[in-house]
């Protein structure tokens, strides 16, 4: 009896995922056809705010992490190699940790990250939530045009190869 109640939950549970990723995967489809509204602030380091439409122009690359997170922290030197290979091709890759102040000054005494960083905390869950990261994972990651357009989704950790498929049809059409 113990069996099938197992047997049970764990079909609700793969039934639940099932349609969560295919929540998750229409909104895939969807990102290459409608603009999304990137309007919003948080602050970097030093208190400041910063609004995302000062990159508005460039092809971000918005990468939702935190500090407890080890995949997070591993590719945090991946994307530093590519906001300096990319930067000239008007690239702009931006942290926003889901982490506090403290926690993430005190990383970045220990590593030299060259994209802005901004902290986010609970609001940048949400907005997570609102660019398609429906399981809530960390790391996050949205490469979005210059229209607007989210042309690439990442949930967990962002592969070079996968950065390079959603990046070069974006570099051909800036020339």
């Amino acid at each position: 009896m113990k069996n099938n109640g197992l047997i049970a939950l764990v079909a609700i549970l793969a039934l639940a995922v099932g349609f969560a990723l295919q929540k998750y995967n229409g909104l895939e489809s969807q990102s290459s056809s409608t603009a999304v509204q990137l309007d919003f602030s948080f602050p970097d380091t030093k208190g400041e705010m910063q609004p995302i439409s000062q990159w508005r122009t460039k092809i971000l690359v918005i990468n939702f992490w935190a500090t407890w997170c080890p995949p997070c922290l591993k590719e945090i030197p991946e994307f530093i190699q590519w906001q300096q290979e990319f930067q000239s091709e008007q690239v702009q890759f931006v942290g926003i940790a889901l982490d506090d102040q403290k926690a993430v000054v005190d990383y970045l005494q220990t590593v030299a990250i060259n994209y802005p960083m901004l902290i986010a905390d609970d609001e940048g869950a949400m907005l997570a939530q609102r660019l398609g990261n429906i399981l809530n994972t960390l790391p996050f990651t949205v490469i979005v045009n210059q229209q607007g357009q989210i042309v690439l989704r990442q949930l967990g950790e962002l592969s070079r190869e996968q950065f390079l498929e959603a990046l070069q049809p974006l570099l051909m059409s800036n020339n």
